[in-house]
């Protein structure tokens, strides 16, 4: 299907049969659909090392990480695609019938050149609005950093800056791992370009 070819709205069913016939990932917001831009190799390198990182950690315990594969709920009528998503709740152990996570724990976006104002932006809030969701975490591709936004009982707002050679901490999953294993085989330079 071509996305000039799609509705003007569509309901979260209408949609959701969308996404099952589509070579195209789509986001839903509000009954509009939007597509899902590609990433660059290192993108999807660092996206792929937080998974393996995450999974290493959590075994077979309660926590599970997702790839962009599978959409992320953050309100009845938003389903956003994240880099990475962590659940710990039953309802979100992986089945071969369930393609959206619905109480996510932990969100990581990966940024990119042609994502980075919306994953600061609208992303961000919605991700902040969705009452599962206890950290927000922002990794850079220009140079190596991560930032780590965490909910309090004062709402959103500890933020936490790591650079490459510095141990992130998650504390919402109980894990802590380098920077620098993120960034694994890619050519992200350690420090702002000049």
């Amino acid at each position: 299907m071509i996305a000039n070819q799609l509705p003007s709205r569509m309901t979260v069913e209408e949609w959701r049969a969308l996404e099952r016939t589509s070579d195209v990932k789509h986001e839903y917001i509000d009954g509009s659909v939007y597509a899902m831009a590609g990433g660059s190799k290192a993108h999807s390198r660092i996206a792929m090392n937080i998974s393996n990182v995450l999974d290493a950690v959590f075994g077979d315990g309660p926590c599970i990480a997702y790839n962009s594969d599978a959409a992320t709920q953050v309100s009845p009528t938003r389903f956003i695609y994240a880099d990475v998503v962590v659940s710990c709740a039953e309802c979100d152990q992986a089945t071969r019938d369930e393609t959206e996570v619905l109480e996510p724990r932990v969100v990581i976006e990966v940024l990119s050149d042609s994502t980075e104002r919306k994953d600061r932006g609208r992303k961000s809030d919605d991700y902040r609005r969705c009452p599962s969701l206890l950290e927000y975490v922002l990794v850079g591709t220009q140079y190596q950093r991560v930032e780590v936004y965490r909910r309090t009982v004062d709402g959103w707002g500890l933020f936490c800056f790591y650079g490459p050679d510095d141990a992130v901490e998650l504390t919402s999953i109980g894990v802590r791992f380098s920077v620098a294993a993120l960034y694994r085989r890619t050519d992200v330079p350690r420090t702002p370009p000049e």
